[in-house]
């Protein structure tokens, strides 16, 4: 056999030995993340959720697609989330008439329910209070620090994330102006 020959004999046999190993090493549970799938973040869709209102409301966050959303992660034990809050229900007076919702997730499997209804009283909230009695959306958010904010744009996609807080009403309104722009 001529040297050459050889050669190519040897790269098609490391060509189809490659390529097996790729198809037989794949990855065809769909667990390949092994649970460590990163936290949302700005630029991707914000993972859909349901969860129930104070007043017994069924609320899904894709229902609100084609609106600009803020999502706030909050418990009322929380003093950035006590401090924060006036200036979010003051946003959204300011902007709900354009198209603007806010969600406001409790993490109620860290609160007691009075305390949130006492919370909801106190600060005069009318937007939707969202209970997370299981702490699945503070899962799926990869919620570690609270508050924790989440600035959706009408198309589902993430627009900002805010670790912590408290946020001011001029910080607030400015992402709230950026989200309208983007509505069709």
């Amino acid at each position: 056999m001529q040297p050459t020959t050889k050669r190519r004999l040897l790269f098609s046999t490391l060509l189809v030995i490659t390529f097996s190993w790729v198809v037989l090493a794949r990855d065809t549970s769909g667990s390949s993340t092994e649970g460590q799938i990163p936290a949302p973040q700005a630029g991707f869709l914000a993972p859909d959720f349901t969860l129930t209102t104070l007043e017994g409301e069924v609320v899904t966050l894709s229902s609100f697609r084609g609106k600009a959303v803020l999502i706030n992660y909050w418990t009322s034990w929380c003093p950035p989330c006590r401090a924060e809050m006036p200036a979010i229900q003051r946003a959204y007076e300011a902007y709900r008439d354009r198209g603007f919702v806010v969600l406001a997730v409790n993490g109620t499997n860290q609160d007691a329910l009075s305390d949130v209804q006492n919370f909801v009283l106190e600060y005069n909230l009318t937007f939707p209070i969202l209970l997370d009695e299981a702490g699945s959306v503070g899962s799926l958010y990869r919620i570690n620090a609270l508050p924790t904010s989440f600035f959706i744009r009408p198309d589902g996609i993430i627009e900002e994330v805010v670790i912590g807080g408290p946020m001011s009403e001029a910080l607030i309104s400015t992402r709230v102006e950026t989200l309208l722009e983007a509505t069709p």
